[in-house]
This record gives structure tokens, sequence and C-alpha cells, in this order.
């Protein structure tokens, strides 16, 4: 049943690549078989190389097609040759990043033994195509659900909080990322000639918390709706804009894919084992792929290299030197390097992201941009900013454990805000689910990001 909903959700994004999916499930599902059935052959690292080849092939072909087309022409171009290959006008198959890499992880795991081949094809194929993180991750590891394939524990305590958890995502989308989606979208779309400096800090500041809100909204309605149907997804953000370094950062930003990246690149590389040099290019090649896996374009690929650059420089020496600074010098370094890649990844080329960069240090007048700050300057986008910042930290969490630990010595009060707090979650869960609805129904204006990656 999961199964035929997850197909049908799939199909209902786009009929045409359904039959992408289930084929990609297919060669999955025959290509674990022969590895699982050759392991103690030179067959099985073959029958491996052949899955790979394949699914990095119609990733390529799907993902990358045009973007190495377009490449091939401007070499063409700038060699003086006339020809030129017609753009072959391929669209994005949603989700294809993810499900790829899923497949990919099962196929590396069967030949390493890490895990057991799946032999009934319904239960791999509900792994590669559930539909809860299917468009917009966390990337599931197939050891991670393997046994709740089989087994789950379905109850009401993991419905409730599935429905707690999928909620809040909702809001995190919706009420908050849609909304400094708006103010983003408004200071990218302006011609950086034209951009005040501070509609362009305002707007990068938006866009840093509408990307962080959005990816991790939806990776909580990934993980409430899994738990809602008795599965448990692993974590995918832990507070990222906290860090102290752009190591720390990628400790807590789309956890599923760095640890993915290192597992499956970074350490079959040789990681950190063979001497400084190796590490760094190493560190240089994972971010490279980080950010075209990201999106077919240079603007991605110049994003993962500075965050690769700079996890050099703290191997370097950068990290002892940060240490000794105060502990908000260290997020704000973070912060401000986070945000400076971000406006690449925003940008729609070179070009605009130079002349963004300009703007942000221009000290230009706001009287170019008077009427945005007209449009979006009102209290319901201070309030909004004011809980977006405050929910990017540990605020919260830090409230709710004193608040706890306060009641733990008052056994009577422990019974009376047991009872308090359940009332209150189901007001606030429910006041902010008819909040949320009410935006999607009254805006028609829900980005979905996803459709680069």
């Amino acid at each position: 049943m999961l199964l035929v909903a997850s197909i049908l959700f799939y199909a209902w994004g786009g009929v045409s690549y359904t039959s992408l999916l289930i084929i990609s499930i297919t060669i999955n599902f025959i290509a674990g078989k022969l590895i699982a059935k050759n392991l103690e052959n030179p067959k099985g690292r073959i029958y491996l190389t052949l899955g790979i080849i394949i699914n990095l092939g119609l990733l390529g072909l799907f993902k990358y097609g045009n973007f190495i087309v377009q490449n091939i022409n401007i070499l063409f171009e700038s060699t003086g040759i006339s020809f030129s290959i017609t753009d072959p006008g391929i669209l994005l198959p949603i989700g294809i990043s993810f499900y790829t890499f899923q497949a990919l992880s099962y196929l590396i795991d069967v030949f390493k033994r890490r895990t057991p081949v799946q032999n009934k094809f319904v239960d791999l194929a509900l792994y590669i195509s559930l539909f809860p993180q299917l468009i917009a991750g966390p990337i599931v590891r197939y050891n991670d659900i393997a046994e709740q394939l089989a087994v789950r524990n379905n109850n009401r305590a993991n419905f409730v909080s599935g429905i707690e958890r999928f909620v809040i995502g909702l809001a995190k989308k919706v009420l908050i990322a849609n909304q400094m989606a708006l103010l983003a979208d408004t200071a990218f779309t302006i011609a950086p000639d034209s951009l005040s400096t501070f509609i362009a800090w305002l707007g990068i500041i938006a866009y840093s918390l509408q990307i962080y809100f959005d990816f991790s909204g939806y990776s909580d309605m990934a993980i409430g709706l899994g738990r809602m149907f008795g599965f448990k997804f692993l974590e995918n953000f832990n507070f990222p804009y906290i860090a102290k370094s752009i190591r720390e950062f990628w400790r807590r930003w789309h956890i599923s894919l760095s640890n993915w990246f290192r597992d499956y690149l970074y350490i079959p590389l040789g990681g950190n084992r063979k001497g400084n040099h190796r590490t760094y290019v190493n560190l240089l090649i994972v971010f490279f792929v980080t950010g075209i896996w990201h999106g077919a374009s240079w603007n991605f690929v110049a994003w993962g290299m500075i965050h690769g650059l700079f996890m050099i420089l703290e191997k370097l020496g950068l990290d002892r030197l940060l240490e000794k600074l105060w502990k908000p010098a260290q997020h704000i370094y973070t912060v401000f390097i986070v945000m400076m890649a971000w406006v690449l990844f925003r940008a729609d080329d070179f070009n605009h992201a130079w002349g963004y960069f300009r703007a942000l240090f221009s000290s230009r007048s706001t009287d170019l941009n008077y009427d945005v700050l007209d449009i979006f300057l009102n209290n319901e986008i201070y309030f909004i900013a004011a809980i977006a910042v405050l929910s990017s930290t540990r605020i919260w969490v830090i409230v709710y454990e004193k608040v706890k630990t306060m009641l733990s010595n008052h056994e009577k009060l422990i019974i009376l805000s047991k009872g308090s707090w359940l009332f209150l979650v189901v007001i606030f869960i429910a006041g902010v689910m008819i909040m949320a609805t009410n935006y999607l129904v009254v805006n028609s204006y829900n980005p979905f990001i996803y459709f680069r990656f």
C-alpha cells in the first residue's frame, strides 16, 4: 500500500518520469541480487561497477545533459568552431538526486557486506521511492531502515509524535521560509546596479533564513510522516547557524548528504589517511561534487569550492586561531562565510553574483529601493524574522530543558505540568496547522527550490 501511494505521489508531480523511477528501482534490484550472488568472485565488483555507471549515467543524462551541451557549445564558440549541438531540452526529473544516491548506497553496502541483499522487490522499491523523503530528502541509508521495511512499530505514540513533527516542519516551510523568500526573491530580482546596500543585506539574510527553514522544514515533514508510518529516519539538521567553524557547519547542515559524501567518496578516496596534501585534494574533490550535486551550474561548483577552501584553511591552522577568539566572533565568522557563499548559490550566474557582492559592499543609498522597504518593512515581517533568528538557535531547547529541570524537584508540579503541557501542545499544534493552512490558501506564493537540485 505504501509503495502504491509513493508511486502515485511521484506520478502526481510528473507522470512522464515515473517510468524512470520504476526503471531505476528494477535495475538496482537486479544489480543488488547479482552483486550478492558473486561476492566471492571478481564478478561482484563488475556488477557493482555496472550498477554505479548506470545510476550515475541516468543522473548525468537527465540532470546534466543540458549543462554539458551548453558548455560544449561555449567551448566550440570560444575556439572559433562554427558547429554547435542543439539544446536537448531535457526536463529534470524531480528527486532524481535523492533516490539515485539512496540506490547507490544500497549497492555499495551490499558489496561491502554492510547489509544483506533485499530479496523482496516490493521492499527495495519502497526504500527507493518512499514518498515522505522521495523528493526533498533526507537521504536515507538502506542499512538504517532495512529492518523497518519488514517490521515497524506502528502505535499511537509514534503517530501523534509524527503529526507534531510534520506540523512543525510545515510551519517552518510555510510560515517562515515562504515569507523570507518574498524578500529574498525581490532582492535577487532587482538588477544589481540598481540594488541598494541595505536591501542587498536584507536579501541575503532573508535567503539564508529561507533556505535553512525550507530544507529543515521538509526534513521535519519527512521525519514526521515516516514516524506516522512506523519508520525512524535520522535527523538531517542540527542548528547549523550556531556553528563556530565551517567544519562544524557541515556536521550540522544537511547531515545525511554530508555523511553520504564522507562514507562513499571522501573515505574511499583515502580520507585523511594519506598525508596532508592528499587530504586537501580529497576535500576539494568532495566539495566540487557537493556543489555540482546541488545543480547543473558553475555557480554551485563555486559555492562548493568556497566551502572546501575554508575547510582546508581551517585544517592548515585557521581552526586554532578561531579557538582563541571570543565565541560570538567565531559564530560571526562562520555565518559570514556561509552567507557570502549563499550569494553564489542563489544568483543566476557569475555576473549576477559579482554585481550582488558589489551592492553588499558599496554603501548605496536606500533611495534606490524605497518601494521595497515600503512593501516589506512591516510588523509581520519583523515578527517572522525575529522568530526565524531565535529558532535557528537552541533557545527554545534551552528554555524547555530549564523548565523541565525546575519542575523535576516538585512531584505535584510535575503531575500538574504534564496535563498542562499536553493541553498546550495540542493548542499549539492545532493553531500552527490552521495558520499554515490559511497561508497556503490565501497566498499563492509557495516556491519549491528543490527543482534546481
